[in-house]
Formats: C-alpha cells, structure tokens, sequence
C-alpha cells in the first residue's frame, strides 16, 4: 500500500466525510482511486512527542500494509483526534501505548470495511 504525501491529497480525502471513528481516532475514505493509498495525521496537539507521533504512525502504517482490504482501490487517512493520556503510558513509544493503538486501529479498519 502507497503513502499519501502531498497536502492536495490528505485534504481531498478529508473533505470526503467521515467514514468511520473511534475513541481516538477518525478515519477519512475517498472512493473511487487508482489504487490504495493510507495517510496518517497525528497533530502535535494530541501527540506532543515526536517519539509518540512517529511511534503511532509506524502502528498505522504498519496494519495497513498487513491488511488485505477487501474492497475497490481507495484513498484513506487515519487521523488522530484525541491524545492518549501519559498517565495511563508510562513511556512515549511503551509496548502499552502501541499495543493499545494497534488494537484501536483494529476497531477502527473493522468498523470501516465491515460487511454486512
């Protein structure tokens, strides 16, 4: 799966609507595309650290390229729209952090590509 870069396409796709949301996380959907594309925006307002932002970016990156989707090419861009609380993690890139991202992402691509 390709990475969206240029800020033409992020907003494009996110002026899509949402297509799916979690607790944390929203998750934008523009069909139809030549193929699928997945970006990730995690502001520095819910992510202060670099090392979390790059950390959650790397879980998101990473579920999409293991993730078979089922359905026609699309553009996609995951978006983080509330912070983890550092209370809850004790470290910015702890296995706790990650373990509880991937499982959210998980909810969230389920949510999304479910059929019914």
């Amino acid at each position: 799966m390709a990475k969206i870069t240029q800020r033409a396409d992020f907003d494009a796709v996110m002026a899509a609507g949402i297509s799916a949301s979690t607790t944390h996380f929203t998750l934008h959907i523009q069909r139809p595309a030549l193929r699928n594309r997945i970006g990730a925006v995690v502001p520095k307002r819910w992510a202060k650290n670099a090392v979390t932002r790059n950390a959650i970016k790397r879980q998101i990156y990473a579920l999409a390229a293991q993730t078979q989707f089922k359905t026609e090419a699309a553009d996609m861009v995951v978006r983080l729209r509330k912070t983890f609380q550092r209370k809850d993690f004790i470290s910015a890139s702890s296995v706790a952090l990650k373990q509880a991202v991937r499982t959210e992402l998980w909810q969230l691509f389920d949510k999304a590509f479910r059929t019914p």
